[in-house]
């Protein structure tokens, strides 16, 4: 099955707008053999090879990228040739600290959470009023899958910190952490009694934001799990035991930030099947009782292609939660027929329309929690105290204010515009009407993100800023860690004494270990339900399951088998499916300069040459030494055929694209149990399409591919 919250498209159609930048005689999705290298030099891109001032980067994060740092990591030292491998197949704790001031958790947590976000990049010549790339387009479509990635975001980031300040409340009300809720209330009444509540609460504020210290004075922080949000003490964890400390629910993870990031996954998938259950009517006035509950899962996508034969063979599972409503409706004696229901297909197209803005609308709202984020605790190599200062600066406007301002001048004024605004409607359009007409860009110049917050990145920018610094000294950043090890229940370190919680080490110690009996308990029930003692009452439907899943592996076997000899006769959906389900013994380790995959069927690598005079991406049969040098020099097998190249500098954009289609895909997890091999299309300025299928590691080329040149991207 595909990971919780993986985002993918495959088989979208290319917009209008790219259709008409195509150059005569180049189709999309059109590839050639012809090796291709550019000599042109009036390219305004940098790359890491170029030799340019900071007035020449194209972005705030290409500058940053290039600077020289005050406190260095393994990646930002430019002391040795070719391209340095920082440890791509070493063990986590071999690999020594990459950038300066962040430790490598932190980095491959943001990595990992990269790779889900961005899938699909354009370059472009558009100015950017906040100084970095990499921001959303506003004609950016709509994808169920997408919806997904920037729903489990928004809990990561927002729903999480909510969780975390409700708790903090709850903490100071309960009383059990008697001094500081004791200094809160001495400071709040005489701020009451002298009519100075307003300026003493913007006072707090600016010093939070300007001096980082207080921060941890005034709210220190606890395990997140451990705090019971009702009663302010001390709790078990609802994991059972405390295996990490920024999750809602305690949950033992292998690295840092996968716990909540599972945590995202199942958020999204419960409202799912909350959804679907809600419209198939489960529970309903109808039903009986149930003996057993099977919550249910499913999620309605938009565009795939017809013409894939393996994908259009597949069931479309979209349709459960019509037609499961339909087959209510029609049980219950209504009339469900799209011939007696004129409502249906309007209110469904009327629905689909308005997800887009809703999807933007929750980006948004994640980037701008993320760049306050930034702004409050900034992360090298962006700037520590302008952010801050800046951000402070407009709470010290509103303190003085507050300081002059009566209760009455508050009510005058709010009643004020009120009146403005309800009886002006006339010359409010009109002067919108001027703004648009002599300032189109005035909107954007007010959002944050290039006002206050301008210069501020979301943690998108940042990895990408991060990946680039990599990619200036030739060291491009190790993948994150994976492990296929068993989650430990062994509780996250943690000093009770640090703890601060009005309870004592016994009680802490408790809370974050499981109960040993409950422990046993749980194992004795298991192994008792496992053994023979009585067949379960689902074991039939057990039997079931497994009948169509062999039949359904068997069947995606064959068709695969079929694929082999179709891609011999020239089908290019054969040829593309290829190699999409890798053995184990055919799995390479990553780059960081080869990337095994296919081209037109074909395998072969994926090489990327930035030691080269001219960067460049290009795909032969055979692995280079791995020095990143011009990949006709570093082959050293017999055959030096180069079926492409492309500089790095003339790439327009960058699409992940599926192995599979969307539903191939979920059936061929669910019934093989394998991780399908991604593709990845490169679309350089002339509108040439290379198509890369079935890679290994697709995530980590990606993320070289869109570092090393110096163009500004786009986000689609």
């Amino acid at each position: 099955m595909p990971m919780p919250g993986y985002v993918f498209r495959d088989g979208q159609p290319i917009p209008d707008s790219e259709l008409k930048q195509q150059p005569q005689g180049v189709l999309p999705g059109s590839t050639t053999d012809m090796t291709r290298v550019s000599t042109t030099t009036s390219s305004t891109m940098n790359t890491p090879t170029s030799s340019t001032t900071d007035g020449d980067h194209a972005t705030d994060s290409h500058a940053l990228a290039n600077a020289d740092h005050d406190e260095k990591g393994a990646s930002q030292s430019s002391e040795h040739n070719g391209v340095k491998d920082l440890g791509w197949n070493e063990h986590p704790k071999e690999i020594p600290d990459l950038v300066g001031g962040l430790g490598n958790e932190e980095l491959w947590t943001l990595i990992r959470r990269f790779n889900k976000q961005m899938y699909h990049v354009k370059a472009t010549t558009a100015p950017l009023l906040g100084g970095l790339d990499l921001n959303i387009a506003d004609e950016d479509e709509f994808s169920p899958d997408k919806l997904r990635a920037n729903v489990e975001r928004l809990y990561m980031t927002v729903i999480i910190g909510l969780m975390g300040f409700g708790k903090h409340i709850a903490r100071l009300r309960s009383w059990r952490e008697p001094r500081r809720t004791g200094a809160f209330a001495a400071v709040y009444s005489l701020a009451w009694i002298f009519n100075l509540l307003v300026p003493t609460v913007m006072t707090t504020i600016i010093v939070l934001i300007v001096y980082p210290p207080s921060r941890p004075i005034l709210f220190p922080p606890a395990p997140l799990a451990l705090v019971n949000a009702n009663t302010g003490g001390v709790q078990s964890p609802k994991a059972g035991v405390l295996g990490s400390h920024d999750s809602a629910t305690g949950a033992p993870e292998k690295h840092k930030g996968e716990a909540v990031e599972q945590e995202a996954s199942n958020f999204v998938s419960g409202i799912g099947s909350i959804a679907l259950s809600s419209a198939t009517g489960k529970h309903g006035q109808a039903d009986p009782e149930p003996e057993s509950l099977t919550p249910g899962e499913g999620k309605h996508e938009q565009g795939d292609p017809d013409s894939d034969p393996l994908n259009k063979s597949v069931p479309d599972p979209t349709r459960m939660a019509m037609a499961g409503a339909d087959a209510k409706s029609s049980a219950q004696g209504g009339t469900p027929n799209e011939h007696h229901d004129k409502t249906k297909q309007p209110m469904e197209d009327a629905m689909w329309g308005k997800m887009r803005p809703v999807m933007h609308a929750i980006g948004d709202i994640s980037d701008g929690w993320e760049r306050f984020a930034n702004a409050l605790s900034p992360t090298a190599p962006f700037p520590k105290e302008k952010p801050r200062l800046v951000l402070a600066s407009a709470f010290v406007g509103a303190l003085a204010v507050s300081l002059f301002t009566s209760s009455a001048m508050v009510m005058k004024g709010t009643t004020f515009v009120f009146g403005a605004g309800f009886f002006s409607d006339p010359l409010i359009w009109r002067g919108l009407d001027w703004l648009n007409r002599n300032y189109p860009d005035w909107q954007k110049l007010l959002e944050l993100r290039n006002s206050i917050l301008k210069g501020v990145p979301t943690n998108a920018q940042l990895t990408i800023t991060l990946l680039r610094i990599g990619e200036a000294n030739r060291a491009p950043l190790p993948p994150p860690p994976t492990s296929d090890q068993a989650l430990s229940d062994k509780p996250a370190d943690l000093d009770h004494d640090d703890v601060p919680l009005d309870a004592s080490s016994e009680e802490i110690h408790a809370a974050i270990h499981q109960d040993p009996a409950e422990k046993e308990a749980a194992e004795a029930a298991a192994a008792t339900t496992a053994g023979a003692e009585g067949k379960p009452k689902h074991r039939h439907g057990q039997h079931i399951i497994g009948f169509f899943k062999g039949t359904t592996k068997g069947g995606v076997e064959t068709k695969l088998g079929v694929d082999k000899v179709r891609a011999k006769i020239g089908s290019n959906h054969a040829k593309n499916h290829l190699g999409v389900l890798p053995k184990p013994s055919e799995m390479e380790p990553p780059g960081p300069v080869d990337f095994k995959g296919r081209y037109k069927g074909s395998k072969g690598w994926i090489n990327i040459s930035t030691a080269a005079a001219t960067p460049c991406v290009s795909w032969s049969k055979e692995i280079s030494d791995g020095s990143g040098g011009a990949v006709e020099d570093t082959i050293t097998r017999h055959d030096k055929h180069v079926a492409f190249k492309v500089p790095i500098q003339d790439i327009k954009e960058l699409k992940k694209v599926g192995g599979l289609g969307w539903k191939a895909k979920i059936v061929v997890g669910w019934a093989t149990g394998k991780t399908v091999a991604d593709g990845l299309e490169i679309v350089d300025r002339e509108g040439n399409v290379w198509k890369l299928t079935a890679i290994q590691y697709r995530e980590e080329l990606f993320n070289r591919l869109i570092a090393i040149g110096g163009q500004k991207w786009e986000s689609w």
